[in-house]
């Protein structure tokens, strides 16, 4: 587990934010104001089932806010889409997704983070097409 805080920048507190895909130059992003900032518990430091358990419910709370922001994206990128609407997935754009994820949780490892991001594409996908 990582001891670290992460906010809505993409960045931690020792780290810049995500760079700017729009200026092709790799300079980081003006950062947004943080919409949450989550502090990742040290393991080691939660002694009791109900430290462990308030912990969970915790980064349970920023995983729905996270990926009831990343479905409203997504449904933006389908809008978005030459080819109009939800008229496929890309497959080679999940594969980077998971690669790039597998990179920062490799203890989840790859096969197990494509698992959780297709149910997390699938859900997104249908949400938006209510």
């Amino acid at each position: 587990m990582h001891d670290r805080v992460i906010d809505a920048t993409g960045g931690t507190p020792d780290a810049p934010g995500p760079s700017c895909p729009a200026c092709g130059s790799g300079a980081p992003a003006e950062p947004a104001a943080p919409l949450l900032r989550v502090s990742l518990p040290s393991v080691e430091d939660l002694g009791t089932l109900a430290e462990a358990r308030a912990a969970i419910d915790g980064l349970d709370a920023a995983l729905a806010v996270l990926l009831e922001h990343r479905a409203a994206v997504a449904a933006l990128v389908q809008r978005l889409k030459p080819v109009g609407g939800f008229a496929g997935r890309d497959p080679g754009r999940e594969r980077e997704i998971v690669d790039a994820m597998a990179e920062h949780a490799p203890s989840l490892g790859r096969d197990r983070l494509a698992a959780i991001m297709n149910a997390v594409i699938e859900a997104g996908l249908d949400a938006a097409g209510r």
